[in-house]
């Protein structure tokens, strides 16, 4: 004859599934590992091939790259471009901070070669192309000049920046806040123009 549980037993036990039962409904207190990678500084998630869409809509003559076939399909994989892998690049393997121009800098400068070694085994594609497209993407890169690269790290810079009054669930809202890139950057002043002391004038 089995005996029947005490009623402390009972007690600690239903305690327990409460407080298990709180803990999973209670969302935003525990992030996984991959979710953390896509959230920002601004706390709302961007989708790499969203960011990777928007670059390319201000920057057309930018090549996609987007034609090597996937592992496990045998298929071309049109989502994997050349900007998507750099953003990769950049935030997954670096693991760089995504809202400042110096450290987007840091990564050009990795594909130009004057910074830190990049390999294929290393490089976003590795485990899902059949073949790297690092030393395509590295001479693409190369061809931009100066001031191409600079437009880009602006835009990138902008478009990671949290933006006041956009919607966490929304990443397309980032494109709407996120002013287009300057030829002038923040670290060039520009000149005074004739008539701009009349501006100061009461």
């Amino acid at each position: 004859m089995s005996r029947s549980p005490s009623p402390l037993l009972m007690v600690l036990i239903g305690l327990l599934s409460f407080l298990l039962t709180l803990l999973m409904h209670r969302p935003g207190q525990f992030v996984t590992p991959a979710t953390a990678q896509t959230v920002p500084a601004g706390g709302y998630t961007l989708l790499v091939e969203a960011v990777a869409q928007q670059v390319y809509e201000q920057f057309p003559d930018l090549p996609k790259a987007n034609t090597y076939l996937s592992q496990s399909e045998g298929t071309v994989d049109g989502d994997n471009t050349l900007v998507s892998r750099f953003i990769r690049y950049h935030r997954d393997i670096k693991k760089r901070p995504t809202r400042y121009r110096f450290d987007w800098k840091l990564t050009f400068a990795d594909y130009l070669g004057v910074n830190e070694t990049m390999t294929p085994d290393r490089y976003p594609g590795f485990s899902t192309l059949q073949k790297s497209p690092l030393e395509s993407d590295r001479q693409f890169l190369q061809a931009l000049n100066r001031q191409q690269r600079q437009d880009l790290v602006n835009f990138l810079a902008e478009i990671y920046r949290p933006q006041t009054g956009a919607s966490p669930s929304d990443p397309a809202t980032a494109d709407q806040n996120s002013p287009k890139p300057a030829v002038v950057t923040p670290d060039q002043p520009t000149l005074s123009q004739p008539g701009d002391a009349q501006l100061l004038m009461p």
